[in-house]
């Protein structure tokens, strides 16, 4: 299990989000994005913005997908 937080996906927040691959983290970073926006958490619309961006152009969005694989690679077990 590895952990990456809020922030270093590209939000604003220092939330720890855990998975056993890097698809799960991304994955646990959109849900949190989507329920605090829709919360009303304005400091999280940028993001999921973004988030949503990358899903709706999944070719441009590559790049992201791959630092963030890579970024997870790279960090120890947890």
């Amino acid at each position: 299990m590895k952990t990456m937080t809020c922030k270093q996906l590209g939000g604003p927040c220092d939330l720890a989000l855990a998975g056993q691959t890097a698809d799960e983290v991304i994955k646990a970073q959109d849900k949190h994005l989507k329920d605090l926006v829709a919360q009303g958490d304005e400091a999280h619309v940028p993001a999921r913005n973004e988030m949503k961006g990358r899903w709706k152009r999944p070719v441009a969005g590559m790049g992201w997908y791959r630092d963030v694989k890579r970024a997870f690679a790279e960090l120890p077990e947890g």
